[in-house]
C-alpha cells in the first residue's frame, strides 16, 4: 500500500510519459513538413481544444476517485477497471498506429501536436494534486 498522494504522482507519470513523447513525433512531424497551410493549425488547434475538454473531465473524475479513498491505498486503485483498460487500449491504438503505413505527416503532426500537450497539461494537474495531499 501506498500513500494517496503517491497515487497522483502514478497517475502524472502514467499520462505524463506518453504526452512527452506523443508531443515530440508531434513536432517531429510539423518540422518534417514542407509547407505548413493555415488548415493544418486550425486543425490542431481543434484537437487541442478537444482534448482539452475530455482530459479535464476525466483528470476530475480520477482525482476525486483518488482524493476518496484513504490515506493509504493500492498502487492499482489509482484508476478504476474502466480506466486501467482504456489506458491499455489507448496504448495498443497508438502502438497500432505507428505500424500502419502511409498515415500522412500532416495527421501525424497535427493529431499528435494537439494530443501530446494536453495529456501533458493533464499530468501537471496529477502533479500538483499531489504536493497538495
Amino acid at each position: 500500500m501506498v500513500k494517496r498522494a503517491f497515487l497522483y504522482l502514478t497517475a502524472a507519470l502514467i499520462w505524463g510519459i506518453p504526452g512527452v513523447i506523443i508531443t515530440i513525433n508531434g513536432v517531429t512531424a510539423y518540422a518534417t513538413l514542407a509547407d505548413i497551410r493555415w488548415w493544418l493549425i486550425a486543425t490542431t488547434a481543434a484537437v487541442l481544444a478537444m482534448f482539452y475538454t475530455i482530459f479535464h473531465r476525466v483528470v476530475a473524475r480520477y482525482s476525486a476517485r483518488i482524493a476518496a479513498l484513504p490515506a493509504r491505498a493500492h498502487l492499482w486503485q489509482t484508476f478504476s477497471l474502466r480506466g486501467w483498460l482504456l489506458i491499455l487500449f489507448m496504448m495498443c491504438l497508438g502502438i497500432t498506429l505507428r505500424f500502419i503505413p502511409h498515415i500522412p505527416q500532416e495527421f501525424t503532426a497535427s493529431f499528435y501536436s494537439g494530443l501530446g500537450p494536453m495529456l501533458i497539461l493533464s499530468a501537471l494537474k496529477f502533479l500538483k494534486l499531489s504536493y497538495r495531499d
